[in-house]
């Protein structure tokens, strides 16, 4: 219906997998290199998890269209196979002749000759699974002894996992580490941070034929990235609809009116994948909640007490959840009573003071009031719009590479200092449980003719998840940046670099 009124060939934001509109930033098209090299070189079971709607299915889709000729791909999309239905699916995608009542064991001598007779002949055959979170445990379970298929010391059979979060939880079970061992690649399909959502939208007007300015303004591009939490499916939702509501109103730029009666038109669920680090906030509360309680209980009790005439008992600061010692505040003695009890017809002493007074010293032993406590380095604020430039809580620990570390705390000076218009260009991202693969990029790099004096690492949570990331250079314009992409060498032009603001990291 707009498509006329923007000059368009064809939508530019469906929501099935066009593999013409496949966006390689946002680490998708290193993920897809890997996923070939590791296919193509035996690399046993691989992984890929990613939020509902994050474009898994369209990498899924550019894999099997850039995969090499001699690789045979099994496509498996429905996620509630049983054990033995999977071994019949696989064997009917590879044309086998096994009648329908032969034993699964029967299945599975026919499909290893089958992959033997393939492996001879220079074939490889890769199964992809999609929904891989939905399959019951079984089915997992008979996918580990797929991958047992070997010939001398190659296997015949490779399996890819497609799923989301969830499935990392399914893998986690006890019962389950057999195959998460059998796992040797992880690749986790991240949600786009604004400036990937600024590209993304541009790249796909232009893939379907726009050639005019940007139609999004900036106040769109925030709105939209808020509401559609950096996944693609909603990233497309959205933009189709601020597109239709433009031509309505005959209008060629997209504004927040235009994003706002696509959000209202929009039923979003509110229920992400969290993992368990969302619970743990709820944890917090609650805990919060029950100290609140155990406190209230503490002076009501000793309210009612002081109002029958009891000697009231003082509490020690300690007792009361620590609330002084968090102040900075020293702990006091409390004051000692003259005897152990006092008679009936004895005047009730005087009310204790106020919680506030009881750090007040006692006669032998003054206490000063002492100054407020230094904030330590690792309670210190971070720089005002330097997200990026601050060191990882973990930045010190074994787990670390030595050369991730090393290149981590040049690149904290290096970002520290740098103005907000100069640019770099970004090799290579990935999150913080990952940095490994940091570690053997920095290893690959400082072994070849790379000049490490221009390569950098970061340390970033602005994308709402902790990330690592590989910089090269720095330059004063974007087509600096973009003209020195062409002159890198192999090593950092196999990850899709591009040219990125320093303003971004902050």
């Amino acid at each position: 219906m707009y498509l006329e009124h923007f000059g368009l060939n064809e939508p530019p934001f469906r929501i099935t997998p066009h593999t013409d509109f496949f966006f390689d930033g946002a680490n998708r098209g290193a993920t897809l290199d890997a996923l070939i090299y590791a296919i193509t070189h035996d690399e046993g079971i691989v992984k890929v998890s990613g939020e509902v709607g994050s474009g898994k299915t369209m990498l899924c889709r550019v894999l099997m269209e850039r995969l090499p000729e001699n690789v045979t791909i099994i496509y498996l999309a429905n996620p509630s196979l049983s054990r033995d239905d999977i071994l019949y699916a696989i064997a009917d995608e590879l044309r086998l002749d096994v009648p329908e009542s032969a034993r699964s064991s029967l299945v599975l001598r026919a499909l290893q000759d089958h992959l033997i007779k393939s492996f001879g002949e220079g074939r490889q055959v890769v199964v992809l699974i999609d929904e891989a979170h939905a399959m019951p445990v079984e089915t997992l379970e008979e996918i580990r002894l797929l991958s047992n298929l070997e010939a001398n010391r190659n296997k015949l059979l490779q399996l890819v996992l497609f799923g989301q979060p969830e499935l990392n939880d399914v893998l986690a079970r006890p019962d389950m580490r057999q195959l998460k061992e059998r796992i040797t690649h992880n690749f986790g399909l991240e949600p786009l941070v604004r400036d990937d959502i600024t590209h993304y939208l541009d790249f796909r007007m232009r893939a379907a034929g726009y050639r005019g300015p940007s139609v999004f303004s900036a106040p769109a591009l925030k709105m939209i990235a808020q509401s559609s939490l950096g996944l693609t499916r909603r990233i497309n939702i959205l933009a189709d609809k601020s597109l239709l509501a433009a031509f309505s109103a005959g209008s060629h730029q997209i504004g927040p009116k235009e994003i706002r009666a696509a959000i209202r038109d929009c039923e979003f669920s509110d229920a992400t994948y969290g993992g368990k680090a969302a619970r743990k906030p709820q944890t917090l509360w609650i805990a919060a909640v029950l100290a609140l309680a155990a406190l209230a209980a503490i002076v009501w009790m000793s309210t009612a007490l002081r109002a029958d005439g009891a000697p009231a008992t003082v509490i020690a600061p300690a007792t009361a959840i620590a609330a002084p010692a968090a102040i900075g505040a020293e702990p006091a003695t409390p004051p000692a009573t003259d005897t152990p009890s006092a008679p009936a017809s004895t005047p009730p002493r005087s009310p204790a003071p106020p919680p506030a007074t009881l750090a007040a010293a006692t006669p032998s032993s003054p206490v000063t009031p002492s100054p407020p406590a230094a904030a330590s380095p690792a309670q210190a604020p971070a720089k005002p719009g330097y997200a990026a430039a601050a060191l990882p809580p973990n930045a010190t620990k074994p787990s670390i590479g030595p050369l991730t570390l090393e290149y981590l705390q040049t690149g904290h000076a290096w970002l520290e200092k740098l103005p907000d218009d100069r640019w770099f260009i970004q090799v290579f991202a990935t999150d913080a449980g990952r940095h490994g693969e940091i570690e053997t990029l920095l290893r690959r790099l400082s072994s070849g003719k790379t000049d490490m004096s221009n390569v950098h690492v970061y340390y970033s949570e602005l994308s709402g998840a902790p990330r690592y990331g590989v910089t090269y250079g720095d330059f004063a314009t974007r087509e600096a940046a973009s003209a020195a992409i062409r002159g890198l060498p192999l090593a950092l032009r196999a990850n899709k670099p591009y040219p990125r603001q320093v303003v971004r990291l902050r």
